[in-house]
């Protein structure tokens, strides 16, 4: 990039009070903020999918209390939360028997009586439609590329990335040099493992102290079902079978409006086995009993992944830092017991845009936001994400003692024990040799309830221009074959959900891994789960990646 930059620069910039990275719950919350306390200041939002809602992908039920506190009158200005639950279920699944919980028995926490299953695409997408009413410019289709800085350190806004360069790096015929964006404060939205979040965490060493951030792999999928098996607000959540008992993860199965229903698992991503393929364990999951039913003579309409941040309170990293502050899952803010994060980006957003506007009051600019995090310490959230502080850590311990610890941590001490659980493990240094497992034989798929993955990532429409730079880059090239393939059994063949990754034969009979980059779904996993932490996902060329409907 610098190269270019040198070669057809200096590049054009635009100043700003607020420049925004990422336009999720989070960016666009922090943004219609801003706009609300103070009309007058300028905001910017950049977003690398070709639209708002492009790349935005979660299960999802949402809490209504962060958009209602930021849009009162949401309801009447026609906010795409259609569907109140109607009912809670949760199974324990074995292979072929479910057992469902008692309602009486389950931790607050699985209660979601007052809210809402939604696409949280299409409430991303009425969100921008909000914010663009008070002023806001957003730049879909531009990539935060690069953190610029001031001479003192501070951060000085982005820049994005640059147009129409070619696989070898060289400028191609349709060459756009990339534009800065210079703020007096910059916020940072992008999400889990945001690329640009975790280089300023490493910069201002913003984890000192705190536990490594732990992370799932949740895969979903959108059908179309029969209206005699649909019921609007259904919400079903299991654990168990086909996961082993040490491995965390479990399901969710959510009935939106109009006969959809969206279907999903998340794997924690610090599990042990190479061998194992949380998109072949996704699959096997919807052949149980309690779950085909639903699915028969049903149609698939659109399927995804992404990394979800799971640490909880204790992998939070100092948020703020001079010139800017993280917010939303850049941050960690998922409330993991609940399986929610939606209502924790918007809430994150507000208070960063609080701390932003009262700044700028003052006539500061560059410095660091200290209101934020202290308010964020007398918020509601935070006293949620205590509640919920050591369910993650119970779970790490097993699916019978975890929930056994999960049901005394949360029914007889109310998230209130007087101890709080850590871990030191990052979640890609949790896998095991291969010689330690067996290989997992997972059944084929039949397609038409299971399926392989490019036939899934078809109907992504993830689309990458096929020239660029591939944006899944590698410190050592031979790390793949000679470390992970000799240890791991190459397991970058099996978490990644897109078919990215595989080991292929080359002329001489020698083992190569191939990156089929234009299959990325931009799930990060590659990033968090590469055993050596050999794999580095940048920003591709802006606009790429998936284009998700309804999700």
């Amino acid at each position: 990039m610098s190269n270019l930059v040198e070669q057809y620069g200096p590049r054009e910039a635009m100043e700003y009070d607020v420049v925004i990275v990422g336009g999720g719950p989070a960016g666009l919350s922090a943004a219609i903020k801003i706009k609300q306390l103070n009309p007058d200041t300028s905001v910017v939002v950049l977003e690398k999918g070709g639209e708002l809602g492009a790349h935005i992908l979660s299960g999802a039920v949402m809490d209504p209390r962060a958009i209602t506190e930021l849009i009162p009158n949401w309801k009447e200005l026609g906010a795409p939360l259609n569907t109140p639950v109607t009912e809670d279920r949760v199974l324990f699944l074995t292979e072929s028997k479910a057992y469902k919980t008692p309602n009486f028995m389950l931790p607050k926490c699985f209660e979601n009586h007052g809210n809402y299953v939604i696409s949280l695409g299409n409430v991303v997408r009425w969100l921008g439609q909000q914010a663009e009413a008070l002023g806001v410019e957003i730049f879909p289709g531009f990539t935060g590329a690069e953190v610029l800085y001031n001479d003192d350190g501070s951060v000085k806004g982005v820049a994005t990335g640059n147009m129409g360069v070619k696989r070898d790096g060289e400028a191609g015929p349709d060459f756009q040099l990339g534009m800065e964006l210079h703020g007096k404060y910059t916020l940072f939205a992008e999400g889990a493992r945001g690329h640009l979040g975790k280089q300023l965490m490493a910069k201002y060493d913003l984890n000192k102290g705190k536990d490594p951030q732990s992370y799932g792999i949740g895969i979903k999928e959108l059908w179309e079902i029969d209206p005699a098996k649909h019921q609007p607000g259904l919400v079903i959540h299991t654990t168990g079978w086909p996961l082993d008992t040490k491995t965390y993860g479990g399901s969710f199965l959510y009935h939106l409006e109009n006969n959809q229903v969206v279907v999903g698992y998340v794997v924690g991503l610090d599990y042990e086995n190479p061998y194992l393929s949380p998109y072949e364990e996704f699959q096997r999951y919807k052949t149980h009993p309690a779950i085909r039913t639903f699915f028969e003579g049903a149609k698939r309409i659109s399927y995804g992944a992404r990394a979800i941040t799971a640490g909880g309170l204790q992998s939070l990293p100092k948020l703020v830092f001079p010139g800017g502050a993280l917010i939303g899952c850049d941050a960690g803010f998922l409330n993991m017991s609940r399986i929610k994060g939606s209502h924790a980006a918007i809430k994150s957003g507000m208070l960063a845009a609080e701390s932003v506007v009262a700044a700028l009051g003052a006539g500061r600019t560059g410095d660091e936001l200290a209101s934020y995090p202290a308010a964020f310490e007398q918020s509601w959230l935070h006293e949620e994400l205590h509640v919920a502080r050591n369910v993650k850590p119970w779970l790490k311990k097993g699916l019978y003692l975890g929930s056994l610890m999960t049901g005394i941590d949360q029914i007889v001490f109310r998230g209130k024990a007087p101890w709080t659980l850590h871990h030191s493990t990052p979640d890609h240094a949790c896998l095991r040799p291969a010689s330690d497992f067996a290989p997992i034989s997972y059944p084929k798929p039949d397609g038409k309830l299971t399926f392989d993955r490019l036939s899934s990532v078809f109907i992504s429409n993830t689309n990458h221009a096929e020239d660029q730079p591939i944006h899944l880059t590698l410190k050592d090239d031979a790390v793949p074959v000679n470390v992970n393939l000799a240890k791991y059994a190459g397991p970058e063949a099996r978490y990644c959900p897109a078919g990215v990754y595989e080991f292929v034969k080359t002329d001489e009979g020698q083992d190569r891994l191939q990156i089929n980059a234009q299959n990325c779904v931009h799930c990060k996993t590659c990033d968090i789960k590469d055993p050596t932490q050999n794999i580095v996902w940048v920003t591709p060329e802006g606009g790429g990646g998936p284009n998700y409907p309804n999700m």
